[in-house]
């Protein structure tokens, strides 16, 4: 296990490694270590693994950049886990836990860790409107936004093209300077990103002329949505690096489609089951019919045997909704409801009457016998 050496030695990265950069590490050296390979290392794949849990979390990382592996754990003073409580002590408090006073001291870090510089531009989210059928079926949309974009004049890093860089002043290339918070632990080092360079290192020799040394402007940015097949009301589609941009940065930050179904008054839908309803005449559901049911798909049509009954439901297999990411559709239920006249004419009433009559008698016959 990864007792004595370096988490970032031991998966071939630097200090400043970005999180895509210690994933594919880990990746690359996971497969190349795994037990189950012919000359897998099953030592070596859990130091691979230890190190790995550790740097791919944000606090666990800052925490171990700041104490070590006490650090990584939540515990920067030694003892158990993360979450370790101390009972007794500063005037016999029980459940005493020390990230509480390092939250209130710390910023709320809960270890005094190191700060760290942004690698990534921020995530955004947008909403958008589609009918019901778009919901089924899939639809494009053009998603239009007012975000950070990089300047196009220094291509990001904020210095006048051709001027360059030079060291920071302030935290001597470093991009970090160390501070002391005061506690009633006494004095805690805590190192922060660097205010003047804001952790770059390099501030340039000439700012940019045109977004002033920012790196990026805002600007509006035309984004094309597949939105899928079968996606439900309230679901989100994530695309990858369509979020902002930032200064130096290497990776953009995504962008969440929130997707907002309009009702449909013929259907209803549950998770992949659509439903509807269809009405029949009293003498249609006594006799027999045939009706037109309307489904996603257009009008299809529904064989009614004689004597079905108000109530009674009709599947459609493969007509309902598409699950997402390839699966098979479900299904359309028909729910029946048959009509009771409310008015009738002298005509019809003089037949429902004799048809009346004749059950009754029949009734009467049957239990004779």
């Amino acid at each position: 296990m990864a007792t004595n050496r370096d988490y970032y030695e031991i998966l071939g990265v630097s200090k400043s490694a970005t999180p895509d950069e210690i994933k594919r590490a880990y990746r690359k050296l996971a497969m190349e270590h795994h037990p189950d390979k012919h000359g897998g290392d099953d030592a070596k794949f859990k130091e691979i693994g230890e190190a790995y849990e550790t740097l791919k979390d944000d606090q666990k990382r800052a925490g171990y950049d700041q104490f070590g592996q006490a650090g990584a754990s939540g515990n920067p003073f030694g003892g158990g886990a993360g979450g370790q409580q101390y009972t007794g002590g500063f005037g016999g408090a029980e459940g005493f836990d020390f990230s509480d006073i390092l939250n209130q001291f710390m910023g709320g870090s809960g270890t005094g860790a190191q700060q760290r510089r942004p690698t990534r531009g921020r995530d955004l989210e947008v909403s958008v409107s589609i009918d019901f059928l778009e919901a089924i079926f899939g639809v494009q949309r053009d998603i239009t936004l007012t975000l950070d974009e990089p300047c196009e004049h220094c291509h990001g890093n904020g210095a006048e093209p051709g001027k360059g860089t030079k060291q920071c002043p302030t935290c001597k290339g470093a991009g970090q300077v160390t501070r002391v918070q005061q506690t009633i632990l006494g004095g805690i080092r805590q190192a922060v990103i660097c205010p003047t360079c804001d952790g770059a290192g390099q501030i340039p020799v000439e700012v940019c002329t045109v977004c002033k040394g920012a790196g990026v402007m805002r600007r509006q940015k035309t984004t094309s949505i597949k939105i899928p097949a079968g996606i439900d009301d309230g679901m989100a589609v994530r695309i990858t690096g369509a979020g902002a941009a930032i200064k130096n940065g290497k990776a953009r930050g995504d962008l969440y489609v929130r997707v907002r179904v309009k009702s449909d008054k013929r259907f209803n839908r549950v998770d992949q089951t659509i439903s509807s309803e269809a009405a029949v005449t009293m003498a249609a559901a006594a006799l027999g019919t045939e009706i037109d049911v309307a489904t996603v798909d257009g009008n299809v049509t529904v064989k009614i045997p004689a004597g079905t009954q108000s109530g009674k439901i009709f599947k459609l297999s493969g007509r309902g909704v598409p699950g997402v990411g390839g699966r098979s559709r479900g299904d359309h239920l028909v729910t029946v409801t048959v009509e009771i006249p409310t008015k009738l004419s002298a005509r019809q009433k003089e037949l429902l009457e004799a048809f009346a009559a004749e059950q009754d008698s029949h009734k009467k016959g049957f239990f004779k016998r």
